[in-house]
Protein backbone atom coordinates (compact mmCIF):
# COMPACT_ATOMS: atom_id res chain seq x y z
CA UNK A 1 0.00 0.00 0.00
CA UNK A 2 2.88 2.35 0.72
CA UNK A 3 4.43 1.79 -2.71
CA UNK A 4 1.50 3.27 -4.66
CA UNK A 5 1.64 6.79 -3.10
CA UNK A 6 5.42 6.68 -3.47
CA UNK A 7 5.12 5.86 -7.19
CA UNK A 8 2.61 8.68 -7.69
CA UNK A 9 4.93 11.11 -5.91
CA UNK A 10 7.91 10.00 -8.02
CA UNK A 11 5.91 10.63 -11.20
CA UNK A 12 4.58 13.99 -10.02
CA UNK A 13 7.99 15.40 -9.05
CA UNK A 14 9.40 15.65 -12.60
CA UNK A 15 6.07 17.04 -13.86
CA UNK A 16 6.12 19.74 -11.19
CA UNK A 17 9.77 20.53 -11.96
CA UNK A 18 8.96 20.87 -15.66
CA UNK A 19 6.00 23.17 -14.88
CA UNK A 20 8.23 25.30 -12.63
CA UNK A 21 10.84 25.68 -15.41
CA UNK A 22 8.07 26.61 -17.86
CA UNK A 23 6.69 29.18 -15.42
CA UNK A 24 10.15 30.75 -14.89
CA UNK A 25 10.67 30.82 -18.66
CA UNK A 26 7.32 32.52 -19.20
CA UNK A 27 8.02 35.00 -16.39
CA UNK A 28 11.39 36.01 -17.86
CA UNK A 29 9.84 36.50 -21.30
CA UNK A 30 6.84 38.44 -20.01
CA UNK A 31 8.92 40.69 -17.74
CA UNK A 32 11.05 41.95 -20.60
CA UNK A 33 14.30 41.28 -18.71
CA UNK A 34 15.43 39.26 -21.72
CA UNK A 35 14.47 40.53 -25.20
CA UNK A 36 11.93 38.36 -27.05
CA UNK A 37 14.29 37.87 -30.00
CA UNK A 38 16.77 36.23 -27.59
CA UNK A 39 14.28 34.28 -25.49
CA UNK A 40 10.86 33.88 -27.13
CA UNK A 41 7.98 33.09 -24.80
CA UNK A 42 6.67 29.52 -24.47
CA UNK A 43 3.45 30.69 -26.16
CA UNK A 44 5.37 31.86 -29.25
CA UNK A 45 7.41 28.67 -29.32
CA UNK A 46 4.26 26.56 -29.07
CA UNK A 47 2.64 28.54 -31.88
CA UNK A 48 5.73 28.09 -34.07
CA UNK A 49 5.77 24.37 -33.28
CA UNK A 50 2.13 23.94 -34.32
CA UNK A 51 2.38 26.18 -37.40
CA UNK A 52 5.52 24.51 -38.75
CA UNK A 53 4.64 20.99 -37.54
CA UNK A 54 4.42 19.30 -41.01
CA UNK A 55 7.81 20.74 -41.99
CA UNK A 56 9.31 19.68 -38.65
CA UNK A 57 8.02 16.13 -39.10
CA UNK A 58 9.56 15.90 -42.57
CA UNK A 59 12.97 16.85 -41.22
CA UNK A 60 12.52 14.76 -38.04
CA UNK A 61 11.88 11.63 -40.11
CA UNK A 62 15.31 11.98 -41.75
CA UNK A 63 17.11 12.58 -38.43
CA UNK A 64 15.33 9.66 -36.74
CA UNK A 65 16.28 7.37 -39.62
CA UNK A 66 19.93 8.38 -39.30
CA UNK A 67 19.79 7.95 -35.51
CA UNK A 68 18.17 4.49 -35.64
CA UNK A 69 20.43 3.17 -38.41
CA UNK A 70 23.51 4.43 -36.56
CA UNK A 71 22.27 3.00 -33.26
CA UNK A 72 21.62 -0.43 -34.78
CA UNK A 73 25.07 -0.53 -36.41
CA UNK A 74 26.62 0.71 -33.15
CA UNK A 75 24.89 -2.07 -31.17
CA UNK A 76 26.08 -4.76 -33.60
CA UNK A 77 29.67 -3.51 -33.59
CA UNK A 78 29.68 -3.07 -29.80
CA UNK A 79 28.34 -6.60 -29.27
CA UNK A 80 30.93 -8.18 -31.59
CA UNK A 81 33.91 -6.22 -30.26
CA UNK A 82 32.94 -6.49 -26.57
CA UNK A 83 32.44 -10.24 -26.91
CA UNK A 84 35.83 -10.66 -28.63
CA UNK A 85 37.51 -8.46 -26.01
CA UNK A 86 36.02 -10.60 -23.25
CA UNK A 87 37.21 -13.75 -25.00
CA UNK A 88 40.75 -12.53 -25.79
CA UNK A 89 42.48 -10.54 -23.05
CA UNK A 90 45.20 -9.33 -25.45
CA UNK A 91 42.56 -7.82 -27.71
CA UNK A 92 41.00 -6.03 -24.74
CA UNK A 93 44.35 -4.52 -23.73
CA UNK A 94 44.96 -3.40 -27.32
CA UNK A 95 41.51 -1.94 -28.11
CA UNK A 96 40.15 -0.53 -24.85
CA UNK A 97 42.63 2.40 -24.61
CA UNK A 98 41.97 3.19 -28.28
CA UNK A 99 38.22 3.21 -27.64
CA UNK A 100 38.70 5.59 -24.71
CA UNK A 101 40.81 7.93 -26.87
CA UNK A 102 38.08 8.08 -29.54
CA UNK A 103 35.67 9.42 -26.90
CA UNK A 104 37.95 12.35 -26.08
CA UNK A 105 37.65 13.70 -29.64
CA UNK A 106 34.73 16.19 -29.91
CA UNK A 107 32.09 15.01 -32.38
CA UNK A 108 31.91 18.50 -33.87
CA UNK A 109 35.58 18.07 -34.88
CA UNK A 110 34.98 14.71 -36.58
CA UNK A 111 31.86 15.79 -38.48
CA UNK A 112 33.59 18.02 -41.10
CA UNK A 113 36.03 15.22 -41.96
CA UNK A 114 33.21 12.71 -42.39
CA UNK A 115 31.32 15.12 -44.66
CA UNK A 116 34.51 15.70 -46.67
CA UNK A 117 35.14 11.96 -47.08
CA UNK A 118 31.55 10.72 -47.55
CA UNK A 119 29.63 13.66 -49.01
CA UNK A 120 26.40 15.26 -47.87
CA UNK A 121 24.18 12.18 -47.83
CA UNK A 122 23.21 9.93 -44.91
CA UNK A 123 26.53 8.08 -44.71
CA UNK A 124 28.52 10.67 -42.66
CA UNK A 125 25.54 11.24 -40.33
CA UNK A 126 25.09 7.54 -39.64
CA UNK A 127 28.86 7.11 -39.14
CA UNK A 128 28.94 9.90 -36.56
CA UNK A 129 26.01 8.33 -34.71
CA UNK A 130 27.87 5.01 -34.68
CA UNK A 131 30.98 6.69 -33.25
CA UNK A 132 28.85 8.47 -30.62
CA UNK A 133 26.77 5.47 -29.51
CA UNK A 134 29.26 2.63 -29.80
CA UNK A 135 31.36 3.27 -26.68
CA UNK A 136 28.72 3.21 -23.88
CA UNK A 137 27.24 -0.03 -25.22
CA UNK A 138 30.59 -1.77 -25.70
CA UNK A 139 31.89 -0.79 -22.25
CA UNK A 140 28.57 -1.77 -20.65
CA UNK A 141 28.64 -5.21 -22.26
CA UNK A 142 32.27 -5.75 -21.31
CA UNK A 143 31.56 -4.82 -17.67
CA UNK A 144 28.56 -7.17 -17.73
CA UNK A 145 30.66 -10.07 -18.99
CA UNK A 146 33.27 -9.38 -16.30
CA UNK A 147 30.63 -9.29 -13.55
CA UNK A 148 29.88 -13.02 -13.84
CA UNK A 149 30.75 -15.05 -10.75
CA UNK A 150 33.67 -17.40 -11.64
CA UNK A 151 32.02 -20.13 -9.58
CA UNK A 152 29.07 -20.17 -12.01
CA UNK A 153 31.43 -20.65 -14.94
CA UNK A 154 33.33 -23.39 -13.11
CA UNK A 155 30.06 -25.13 -12.29
CA UNK A 156 29.03 -25.19 -15.95
CA UNK A 157 32.49 -26.39 -16.97
CA UNK A 158 32.20 -29.25 -14.47
CA UNK A 159 28.95 -30.16 -16.23
CA UNK A 160 30.85 -30.32 -19.58
CA UNK A 161 29.36 -27.09 -20.94
CA UNK A 162 31.19 -25.59 -23.91
CA UNK A 163 32.09 -21.88 -24.38
CA UNK A 164 28.92 -21.10 -26.32
CA UNK A 165 26.71 -22.63 -23.63
CA UNK A 166 28.54 -20.71 -20.89
CA UNK A 167 28.13 -17.51 -22.87
CA UNK A 168 24.43 -18.09 -23.57
CA UNK A 169 23.35 -19.27 -20.13
CA UNK A 170 25.60 -17.20 -17.84
CA UNK A 171 27.50 -14.34 -19.46
CA UNK A 172 24.82 -12.91 -21.72
CA UNK A 173 22.05 -12.81 -19.04
CA UNK A 174 24.52 -11.16 -16.62
CA UNK A 175 25.48 -8.56 -19.25
CA UNK A 176 21.91 -7.61 -20.24
CA UNK A 177 21.33 -5.00 -17.46
CA UNK A 178 24.65 -3.36 -18.31
CA UNK A 179 23.82 -3.50 -22.01
CA UNK A 180 20.49 -1.75 -21.58
CA UNK A 181 22.04 0.92 -19.36
CA UNK A 182 24.55 1.68 -22.12
CA UNK A 183 21.86 1.49 -24.79
CA UNK A 184 19.70 3.99 -22.90
CA UNK A 185 22.57 6.48 -22.81
CA UNK A 186 23.38 5.85 -26.47
CA UNK A 187 19.74 6.33 -27.50
CA UNK A 188 19.83 9.82 -26.01
CA UNK A 189 23.08 10.54 -27.87
CA UNK A 190 21.88 9.17 -31.21
CA UNK A 191 19.55 12.00 -32.24
CA UNK A 192 21.96 14.65 -30.98
CA UNK A 193 24.78 13.07 -32.99
CA UNK A 194 22.65 13.05 -36.14
CA UNK A 195 21.64 16.70 -35.65
CA UNK A 196 25.24 17.83 -35.07
CA UNK A 197 26.39 16.14 -38.28
CA UNK A 198 23.54 17.81 -40.20
CA UNK A 199 24.73 21.26 -39.12
CA UNK A 200 27.71 20.93 -41.46
CA UNK A 201 25.82 20.03 -44.60
CA UNK A 202 22.89 18.13 -45.98
CA UNK A 203 19.52 18.53 -47.62
CA UNK A 204 17.07 17.40 -44.93
CA UNK A 205 17.07 16.79 -41.19
CA UNK A 206 16.53 18.72 -37.98
CA UNK A 207 20.12 20.00 -38.04
CA UNK A 208 19.59 21.46 -41.52
CA UNK A 209 16.31 23.00 -40.35
CA UNK A 210 18.06 24.53 -37.29
CA UNK A 211 20.74 26.07 -39.52
CA UNK A 212 18.11 27.65 -41.76
CA UNK A 213 16.00 29.16 -38.99
CA UNK A 214 19.12 30.39 -37.17
CA UNK A 215 20.22 32.29 -40.25
CA UNK A 216 16.71 33.76 -40.49
CA UNK A 217 16.85 34.75 -36.76
CA UNK A 218 13.61 32.80 -36.19
CA UNK A 219 14.46 31.82 -32.63
CA UNK A 220 10.91 30.71 -31.83
CA UNK A 221 11.35 28.00 -34.48
CA UNK A 222 14.82 27.25 -33.10
CA UNK A 223 13.33 26.56 -29.66
CA UNK A 224 10.56 24.52 -31.30
CA UNK A 225 13.06 22.20 -32.97
CA UNK A 226 15.02 21.86 -29.71
CA UNK A 227 11.83 20.75 -27.97
CA UNK A 228 11.19 18.25 -30.78
CA UNK A 229 14.71 16.82 -30.41
CA UNK A 230 14.07 16.37 -26.67
CA UNK A 231 10.76 14.62 -27.37
CA UNK A 232 12.31 12.27 -29.95
CA UNK A 233 15.22 11.43 -27.59
CA UNK A 234 12.80 10.68 -24.75
CA UNK A 235 10.72 8.44 -27.03
CA UNK A 236 13.84 6.50 -28.04
CA UNK A 237 14.79 6.06 -24.39
CA UNK A 238 11.25 4.89 -23.61
CA UNK A 239 11.53 2.37 -26.46
CA UNK A 240 14.74 1.04 -24.90
CA UNK A 241 12.99 0.71 -21.52
CA UNK A 242 10.14 -1.20 -23.20
CA UNK A 243 12.61 -3.50 -24.96
CA UNK A 244 14.34 -4.08 -21.62
CA UNK A 245 11.04 -5.04 -19.98
CA UNK A 246 10.24 -7.46 -22.81
CA UNK A 247 13.74 -8.98 -22.88
CA UNK A 248 14.09 -9.26 -19.09
CA UNK A 249 10.63 -10.20 -17.79
CA UNK A 250 12.06 -11.40 -14.48
CA UNK A 251 12.62 -7.77 -13.47
CA UNK A 252 8.84 -7.21 -13.40
CA UNK A 253 8.41 -10.08 -10.95
CA UNK A 254 10.86 -8.46 -8.52
CA UNK A 255 9.00 -5.14 -8.57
Amino acid sequence: MKRKPENIRNKLLPVCTFCLILLIWWGLSASGLIPSYMLPSPVNVGAAFIKDFPNLMTHALVSVQEAIYGLIIGVILAFIIATLMDRYETLEKALLPLMVVTQTIPTIAIAPLLVLWMGFGMAPKITLVVVTTFFPIAVGLLDGYKSVDPDEINLLRSMKANRLQIFWHVKLPAALPYFFSGLRVSASYAVVGAVISEWLGGFDGLGVYMTRVRKAYAFDKMFAVIILIIIVSLLLMAAVDLLKTITMPWLRKRQ
